[in-house]
């Protein structure tokens, strides 16, 4: 992709106000007015346990940190880097996004909760790419790795961050180097244009039974 994005030059210019209060509320078009007991998120609900986790792990962060913690945490992406490995894995991965919602917010005051109301994560492929991609690899010499591609996902993980996750052919048994390649040709080609209102913090290569292969930062 060609002019890189100005997102986190952005991001950094409106760090102060991210410390303050995180009051993105999905599902509730960000109002603060308290929901009924009938309304809000029970521990059933994937994205209200995700959520919590998240919260947890960003008071701890706070607590170690303080607010100096929300620039890497929240500014820098760091809570979204923390959702590709953090535990318990099989709640984490129940709504990555809810996750993330939970750390930004805890690490930005370490107090005010505003959980979300419906699932934050939200997938969706996009052709579009897939086939710029592919066009932009046959013209520089990676055709071949680019065909292991069947799809390219951009998995949202809120209003302002999502991840780009890769949809491949490759297997668990399938040369790292080959994984790694890949990576490295779509992380060339994308060079940093994340567009104009959200930002693209990893790549994610899946193997084609969806099982994760590789991580890296774009």
């Amino acid at each position: 992709m060609c002019a890189p994005a100005q997102t986190r030059l952005v991001r950094f210019a409106f760090a102060a106000a991210l410390l303050g209060l995180i009051t993105v509320s999905c599902g509730s078009g960000g109002s603060t007015t308290p929901k009924s007991p009938a309304s809000r998120p029970t521990a059933g609900h994937g994205y209200a346990m995700a959520y919590d986790a998240g919260w947890r792990e960003g008071k701890q962060l706070f607590k170690d940190g303080g607010k100096g913690a929300g620039v890497r945490e929240v500014v820098w992406g760091g809570c979204v880097r923390r959702s590709l490995t953090a535990r318990p894995r099989n709640v984490v991965e129940k709504d990555r996004g809810a996750w993330v919602l939970g750390c930004e917010q805890a690490v930005g005051t370490g107090t005010d909760r505003h959980p979300p109301g419906r699932p934050v994560t939200h997938r969706a492929p996009d052709p579009d790419l897939l086939a710029r991609f592919r066009s932009w690899a046959g013209a520089n010499g990676a055709k071949q790795p680019a065909l292991h591609v069947g799809q390219v996902v951009l998995v949202r993980l809120g209003d302002r961050d999502y991840d780009v996750e890769l949809a491949t052919t490759y297997t668990a048994k399938s040369a790292k180097s080959d994984v790694k390649g890949l990576a490295d040709v779509f992380a060339a080609w994308w060079d940093g244009d994340d567009g104009d209102n959200a930002t693209a913090w990893n790549l994610i290569v899946t193997a084609e039974n969806g099982k994760r292969l590789s991580t890296r930062s774009l």
